[in-house]
């Protein structure tokens, strides 16, 4: 990793081309994807009213970006009916390892299965907030995978870890741990999801840091199992994205889209996001 003398990253000296080639690269034709993380919020009428908005919005651009709406459990059944007919598609926020037992307040990849196409795994809150370590991130890939579920994998690093330069190493812990023994012919989704971006605890390094960490990402996604693998596993980034840095996140050549938070509560600046890659 590149860094300062004060040792916080600096700019990647690194050369970027064309996004729409990257994207192409090797013949390996990756539809961007942009997802809706709305975390724990709304009311259900305020998730119905959002989820027509969202539909109308982004109908447009469902023949060149992939959406797809994560609302919280109580609302995944009237999202699922408003989203049914519509290109959009819909996650859960997370889940369970087990499809089933005594675990009080939990929600079961078999209960998700034929509701939900996608389920994130490993975001950073569960990681931090909740203790999830890599070894329950990878169960709960497992059974996302064995109840076809396409899991959404979130890796990322923490403040200090970024601070200490340690972003790129940290990023390929996780991704090793997380995937051993998934079935890595099923599609493969992962989120570059660091907790510095909105926890506020430091100033983000610049946009270019980003494609550098997400093209070590494919690198070594091909260093570990295949160059196939690594050009067709669609990387996005989970940072504070919104409708003012989307344009320069969306030029970086390894990008293939976005996971959202604040962002995609609001319909036109989530569309925005989705117009960014439709480009």
């Amino acid at each position: 990793m590149l860094r300062s003398s004060a040792g916080r990253p600096r700019r990647s000296r690194i050369a970027h081309g064309d996004s729409e080639s990257a994207r192409s690269r090797c013949g390996h034709v990756r539809k961007p994807l942009v997802v809706g993380n709305w975390k724990m919020n709304t009311t259900q009428q305020e998730a119905t009213n959002l989820t027509r908005s969202v539909v109308d919005s982004v109908s447009a651009y469902a023949a060149s970006v992939e959406v797809v709406l994560l609302p919280p459990f109580p609302w995944l059944t009237d999202v699922a009916r408003l989203l049914s007919g519509s290109a959009v598609a819909l996650g859960a926020q997370n889940m369970h390892t087990e499809s089933g037992g005594a675990y009080t307040g939990e929600v079961s990849p078999r209960m998700l299965k034929g509701l939900c196409r996608y389920v994130l795994v490993g975001q950073y809150e569960r990681r931090i907030l909740f203790s999830e370590r890599d070894a329950i991130v990878r169960r709960k890939l497992h059974a996302a995978q064995q109840h076809g579920l396409r899991p959404i994998l979130c890796v990322g690093e923490d403040a200090d870890q970024l601070d200490e330069g340690l972003g790129t190493y940290v990023v390929g812990e996780q991704i090793e741990a997380d995937l051993e023994g998934a079935n890595l012919q099923e599609s493969l989704v992962i989120a570059y999801d660091p907790a510095w971006t909105t926890m506020g605890l430091v100033a983000p390094p610049p946009l270019d840091y980003v494609g550098e960490v997400i093209s070590h990402i494919r690198e070594m996604l091909s260093s570990l199992f295949s160059s196939s693998l690594a050009q067709e596993t669609r990387l996005i980034y989970g940072g504070s994205v919104n409708p003012r840095n989307i344009a320069e996140i969306a030029a970086l050549p390894d990008v293939d889209g976005v996971l959202a938070g604040t962002a995609s509560l609001n319909a036109d600046n989530f569309a925005a996001l989705v117009r960014a890659f439709a480009q």
